[in-house]
């Protein structure tokens, strides 16, 4: 009976073991700055500490070349070589890249594929980051949590999305950029095709924007009056609208960027590929280009 007992004392401590090894989980406090830009601290080659911006709208790790040159301890090798990047309590691996520009305050940013497999929580009411190893039971029964089933262009996540003006809906895939840092940016080819009443949206203003290897965007921005993303809408949002110059090589894809994203604490499935959406403290806040 002894012998027994203790079989059984054993598998209970297995069990138990294994299900705190399920909800093992690391936590990453985040800043956001006035410009949205999301960054964290990472330890890169174990040697140089930077601020990098999570950005869902690249992969791996990229560096600006002004950091590589005057800040780091060594030059990495860039495109092929294989480098560690600690994250949280976390080593990741990852080749590095080079651009002029990032985010807003950063040396860098890595992209939603170094936690493949993983669950990714982005809590901006608390300012944390926290990578599951499953998505967590409270997710699935909170009735406030909108989905979106995400699919992938050339390995970058989308998620399908409406936007409404003057009683005319377009739905279509939008690129899900944590590191974009306005709203929205329209593309102009697919507003043609949908026959967007584009005329009808108030210009806010045209300005000349920067992209990632320093390429000048025109950029139009314009007052949107719906935009709807799962079961939520957010009224008159200034979008802006681009015509050339496109930031994924040409591609026609709509984007959405973390002036939208902020609005939502979010659950990245990146097991089953969804998002889990609910709004928090900052949805009803003004957006940067009405203030």
């Amino acid at each position: 009976m002894k012998k027994i007992l203790f079989t059984i004392a054993v598998l209970s401590s297995v069990s138990v073991f294994a299900q705190q090894k399920i909800q093992l989980k690391d936590t990453i406090p985040f800043t956001i700055n006035e410009q949205n830009t999301l960054y964290v601290k990472a330890v890169f080659n174990e040697k140089d500490t930077l601020d990098l911006n999570f950005d869902t709208g690249t992969t791996e790790l990229v560096l600006t070349n002004s950091v590589m040159k005057t800040k780091l301890k060594s030059v990495p090798k860039l495109y092929n070589t294989i480098y560690n990047l600690k994250i949280g309590t976390r080593e990741y691996k990852t080749k590095v890249y080079d651009a002029e520009l990032t985010g807003h305050g950063t040396d860098g940013r890595f992209g939603w594929d170094l936690f493949k497999g993983k669950v990714v929580e982005i809590n901006y009411d608390k300012h944390i980051i926290v990578i599951h190893e499953s998505l967590p039971a409270s997710v699935l029964k909170d009735k406030a949590f909108s989905t979106c089933k995400i699919t992938y262009f050339k390995e970058l996540p989308l998620i399908v999305s409406t936007i409404t003006q003057s009683g005319i809906d377009n739905t279509d895939s939008f690129l899900f950029d944590t590191g974009y840092q306005r709203t929205a940016m329209l593309d102009d080819d697919l507003l043609k095709a949908g026959k967007f009443p584009t005329e009808k949206m108030e210009v806010i203003k045209k300005v000349m924007m920067k992209g990632a290897q320093g390429n000048e965007v025109p950029v139009i921005t314009a007052n949107l009056e719906t935009l709807r993303i799962g079961n939520y809408e957010l009224k008159n949002v200034p979008v802006q609208q681009i015509t050339t110059n496109k930031p994924l090589r040409g591609a026609n894809i709509h984007i959405l960027g973390n002036e939208v994203l902020k609005r939502f604490n979010t659950f990245l499935d990146l097991q089953n590929d969804v998002v889990y959406l609910k709004p928090n403290q900052l949805f009803s806040v003004a957006y940067i280009e009405q203030k």
